[in-house]
């Protein structure tokens, strides 16, 4: 008796393993990327990599010029290489170099 209750307790793990890691969020990036022309905001500072938010998604960016953007700037994302992300400020908040 205690063997099959063992092996019931087995199988239930086990498949509530397997529906957990089927029931995973999959990032956009893992299918073909389509941010381009994409907005979003910056979550860390950018100098000039930093971290955005796009639809809900945290992605590592890059400032396509080099500048550097501090967060809560909207940028628009206009290319990717791999997993970064290059954009370009839309809206400033703030300058970073008007805080100096």
């Amino acid at each position: 008796m205690a063997i099959l209750f063992t092996a019931t307790i087995a199988v239930v793990f086990l498949l509530a393993l397997v529906l957990a890691g089927l029931s995973r969020h999959q990032k956009a990036g893992t299918r073909a990327l389509n941010l381009i022309g994409a907005t979003g905001f910056i979550q860390r500072r950018m100098d000039p990599e930093g971290a955005i938010i796009i639809n809900g998604e945290l992605w590592r960016a890059r400032v396509e010029n080099g500048s550097a953007l501090q967060s809560r700037n909207r940028v628009r994302v206009v290319g990717a290489e791999a997993h970064l992300l290059l954009v370009e400020p839309l809206l400033l908040v703030q300058p970073l170099s008007d805080q100096l």
